[in-house]
């Protein structure tokens, strides 16, 4: 802990993790808000769903792409045309009595308009560092976006139930605005400039370890995601066991990300820790007993930030500085993907044979992520003596012989 006391004491570090995380969490706020609105709209979850979708593939494709603009017109700008009309689509959900496809479309645009943050900041923080602070920053990072996914579902609900929909997505229009304008006006936002990428539109999944960040990432968050729908439907008539599962699960993944943070990164770092994510979650179908999940997802949730550090870190090695910002992109859109398909799998599993389907398709995710961690493991760079800072990016010098 003590090197992350210093860590905290680096000049701006402190203000840009909190201005991210108070940017970013409306993130764990929208999917809620919006199924609750549409379905008290509408009357129906599978309108709900729908809309839901369309905001979800709207995200996987800005991913990359608005990352990549913020090296052609300046991360200031980006992020504040994105924030904007993000803003002005969740209000205008909030507000409008429109038919099913107009909610399609603004859940679309509000999906595609969602602000690059995490590829801002991840691209930042280099700049911000030394070498060897880099690495725990990454770790730092992970574990604290753990609040995110804790108290926003909580606070959006707890809104949505006793105020009114409206006001819940009200609500996450004011903290992503404030969020967002305290990210943008951060000094260090205005300082670094991202150099405009030369190479086509992902070139950058050419690198090994973006296609593999990209790949576990997909796999691990796939089975966080069917961890989801296998506690929610295990305590579907106990919500307050759900939510104190859950919150266990992101428990042991802060723990993790702080308790490991500082171990240097090696080729079998990866594989390690989704070996401790798929223990935990195999462990899970044993018994359904609350106290036996909590203690089996802590197992596993020790595994979760750690494993995204890696992916962070490796990803941030092993490309050119003007690509960082598109390699984090495409990462976050993997992610994603990763969440509709775990999410998918396990709700057809649930239906099929129960809430146990659910935990085995979680197993099944991780023990894939961590198979292909093994197989690919010279893909991963080790980082044990190596700067995780980006590649400079250089030109040719002409010269006159």
């Amino acid at each position: 802990m003590a090197g992350y006391r210093v860590l905290l004491r680096t000049p701006g570090v402190g203000r840009i993790i909190a201005a991210q995380l108070t940017a970013r969490f409306p993130n764990g706020m929208i999917s809620l808000a919006v199924l609750l609105h549409i379905e008290h709209v509408t009357g129906s979850y599978g309108a709900a769903g729908l809309v839901l979708a369309a905001t979800s593939v709207g995200q996987a494709i800005a991913g990359p792409v608005t990352s990549r603009w913020m090296g052609r017109w300046g991360m200031r700008r980006v992020l504040t045309v994105t924030l904007v009309l993000c803003a002005a689509a969740i209000a205008a959900i909030a507000l409008l009595v429109v038919p099913l496809p107009v909610y399609m479309a603004l859940g679309f645009v509000g999906g595609l308009a969602t602000p690059p943050v995490q590829s801002a900041v991840r691209t930042i923080y280099p700049k911000m560092v030394n070498s060897s602070q880099l690495t725990p920053l990454y770790s730092l990072d992970a574990s604290l976006q753990e609040i995110i996914w804790v108290l926003a579902p909580v606070l959006i609900t707890l809104v949505g139930t006793q105020a009114g929909t409206v006001p819940a997505l009200l609500l996450i229009v004011v903290i992503l605005l404030g969020g967002g304008a305290w990210f943008i006006l951060s000094p260090e936002v205005g300082r670094v400039r991202i150099p405009r990428s030369r190479r086509a539109l992902g070139s950058v999944l050419r690198k090994p370890p973006v296609i593999l960040a990209t790949a576990t990432g997909f796999l691990l968050i796939g089975a966080c995601a069917a961890v989801e729908a296998g506690v929610v439907a295990t305590f579907s008539h106990g919500g307050l066991e759900a939510g104190l599962v859950l919150a266990v699960f992101a428990i042991g993944s802060l723990s993790g990300g702080l308790a490991f943070g500082h171990i240097p990164i090696g080729r079998w770092a990866m594989a390690r820790r989704l070996a401790i994510v798929t223990v935990g979650l195999s462990l899970t179908v044993v018994s359904l007993n609350a106290w036996w999940l909590g203690g089996t997802l802590l197992i596993a949730g020790a595994g979760i930030a750690p494993a995204l550090a890696v992916m962070f870190a490796m990803t941030s090695a092993s490309v050119r500085f003007s690509e960082t910002a598109e390699a984090y992109g495409w990462i976050g859109t993997g992610q994603l993907i990763g969440a509709a398909a775990g999410s998918a799998v396990a709700g057809f599993l649930v239906d099929g044979v129960g809430p146990q389907g659910a935990y085995v398709a979680a197993a099944g995710f991780a023990a894939a992520g961590l198979i292909v961690s093994v197989l690919f493991v010279r893909g991963f760079p080790d980082l044990r003596h190596r700067d995780a800072s980006p590649i400079p990016d250089t030109e040719p010098v002409h010269t006159v012989t």
